[in-house]
């Protein structure tokens, strides 16, 4: 009986919570699973479980072996499955997140001209604009347009995303152009609670990020509708470039202080580190990737 074999029926048997559920869940009896969790007790000279006839507890050396042990048994699993899946074709159910307005648009596109190509995959499209929980809420790849500071995901670039401040050339008009970020806490803006920033907004100023206290009276929950309030005159708004462009081509929106523009996040695919590429999201990805440097202008964000 080799250590992997022990190693792996000890964490069945920690993460069933008892010999009996392990034994259960492995098809094995409750003697023999009983007796590989012993022999590497034996093996490494310490005990790793307190058993009783009713209950069954870690011991301060087991939960650190159980916590390690886990963790080289999935890097085993997936170096496995990722020779298994190098050159699987993409197929099966693919459950994706994603934001509801880029969702809805270029990104969407994007996602639909991957199901088409690939008639293996069953697409579970979720469009919302939280950030999921990858794991417990079972995706597979999450598409998050943001700065990555979580360390527990693996992020893939696609592209450059611009955020850029606009107003109609009525409230231009109406309330002059802003020459400096500081220009706009004069003057009425449309505040979108649905981003971070809500109403302190982000700018470059020399090479250093700032934030410029705005305000008005019309509050939205998306850029969608910071867009029309735009439209409507209400005020200047900060918006992703991808909502706007349209009416920026048609002078309905004009671009102001593009100067101090702050700096571009960008779009990322995303998954969880303890899980190995599959086929169907490495295909995924690579598709994303190619779709966007074909869609998207040389030096040039969505």
């Amino acid at each position: 009986m080799d250590t992997l074999t022990r190693m792996r029926t000890f964490v069945e048997v920690v993460e069933a919570g008892g010999f009996s559920a392990a034994a259960r869940k492995m098809g094995r009896s409750k003697a023999l699973i009983s007796k590989y969790v012993r022999e590497l007790e034996d093996e490494l000279g310490a005990r790793l479980l307190n058993r009783t006839t009713r209950t069954l507890s870690l011991t301060e050396v087991g939960q650190t072996y159980a916590r390690d042990a886990t963790e080289i048994l999935q890097r085993i699993d997936d170096l496995q499955n990722s020779v298994g899946d190098a050159h699987a074709a993409a197929r099966g159910r693919l459950k994706v997140s994603a934001p509801r307005t880029f969702g809805d648009g270029e990104l969407g596109r994007a996602i639909m001209d991957f199901v088409v190509s690939e008639p293996g995959i069953t697409l579970e499209l979720h469009l919302e604009d939280r950030f999921v929980d990858l794991v417990d809420e079972g995706f597979d790849v999450a598409i998050r347009i943001t700065s990555l500071t979580d360390s527990s995901l693996i992020a893939r670039r696609l592209a450059a995303f611009r955020i850029m401040i606009c107003a109609s050339p009525e409230v231009i008009e109406r309330y002059g152009l802003p020459e400096v970020p500081s220009d706009l806490s004069s003057k009425p803006c449309i505040i979108d609670t649905n981003v971070g920033y809500r109403s302190n907004w982000p700018f470059m100023v020399d090479g250093e990020r700032v934030a410029v206290g705005v305000k008005g009276r019309v509050e939205v929950n998306s850029p969608n509708a910071a867009r029309l309030a735009g439209l409507a005159g209400l005020g200047f708004v900060i918006v992703p470039y991808l909502v706007v462009k349209d009416d920026l081509r048609n002078g309905r929106l004009v671009a102001v202080l593009e100067a101090y523009e702050p700096a571009s996040v960008a779009i990322h695919a995303v998954y969880p580190h303890r899980r190995h590429l599959s086929g169907k999201v490495r295909a995924f990805i690579d598709f994303l990737v190619k779709w966007f440097e074909t869609n998207t202008p040389p030096g040039g964000a969505c």
